[in-house]
């Protein structure tokens, strides 16, 4: 495994969504969250940020990469129905739990990663 700077700041973005959500559920508002709507709209600027962080490593042909991506698209059709409706809570809790299975889903695909040794094939010999 290979922990870098990119997996601890997405992680950092999606608890930044999770967080509040959970507030939000708990005391029906929170600071810069009052409705549904809300709520959606910080979850696509985060979740938008954490996509952005994740760069072109959702690219990779690995399966764990491509669930990744098929997911991230998911929430983000997710988030953006949330933010229409306004008021849907279940497409609000639908767009968190994908928001959240694309960051594990992300976190699998680093955890397969070969970690470079650091030798090169000369000074193998």
């Amino acid at each position: 495994m290979r922990l870098t700077a990119r997996n601890i700041v997405a992680t950092l973005l999606v608890a930044a969504i999770v967080l509040p959500y959970l507030g939000y559920l708990a005391w029906g508002e929170m600071p810069f969250v009052q409705d549904p709507r809300g709520m959606a709209a910080v979850g696509l600027i985060l979740g938008l940020a954490a996509a952005a962080v994740a760069g072109r490593a959702v690219l990779a042909p690995d399966p764990a990469h491509r669930a990744a991506l098929g997911t991230g698209i998911v929430a983000l059709g997710l988030g953006i129905a949330a933010l229409v409706a306004e008021t849907s809570e279940a497409l609000l809790a639908l767009f968190v739990v994908a928001i959240v299975a694309t960051w594990a889903l992300g976190e699998v695909a680093a955890l397969r990663r070969p970690v470079p040794s650091g030798r090169s094939m000369a000074h193998s010999a």
